[in-house]
């Protein structure tokens, strides 16, 4: 890989993502970071570079997280936000939350498919 901050979404799934291509047999390098991980071979220098990057990639991306929170929050405040525009209208929310009544919740995947939106689109459309 190039870099590895777009690998994962955490430090935990990195770890977890190279262990695995690693006990595959899959070398793992990243070009940017001049860090690489081979399941031959342990270099516990490289492993303690690796956690270390990957720690603070997480942290990055939390902290862009929290300013992207913020931003939105004062964006709402000045009326400039509004949000996603919600993809079913009223009336397609009331008919789907019948449809959810006749069939039940097990069979929220076929109706969401029906309505052309995903499972927790339509979870979210049914809590509201």
């Amino acid at each position: 890989m190039h870099s590895m901050d777009p690998l994962a979404r955490n430090l935990e799934d990195m770890l977890r993502l190279v262990r695995e291509l690693n006990g595959k047999g899959v070398a793992v390098r990243f070009v940017k970071e001049s860090l690489a991980s081979a399941p031959d071979r342990r270099d516990l220098r490289s492993d303690l570079m690796f956690a270390i990057l990957a720690t603070f990639f997480q942290f990055e991306r939390d902290l862009i997280r929290e300013r992207q929170k913020e931003g939105i929050a004062l964006a709402k405040k000045r009326g400039v936000y509004k949000g996603r525009k919600p993809i079913l209208s009223k009336q397609q929310t009331e008919q789907l939350r019948v449809e959810v009544a006749k069939v039940g919740s097990n069979k929220a995947q076929i109706i969401a498919r029906d309505f052309g939106i995903k499972r927790e689109t339509l979870y979210h459309y049914i809590r509201n």
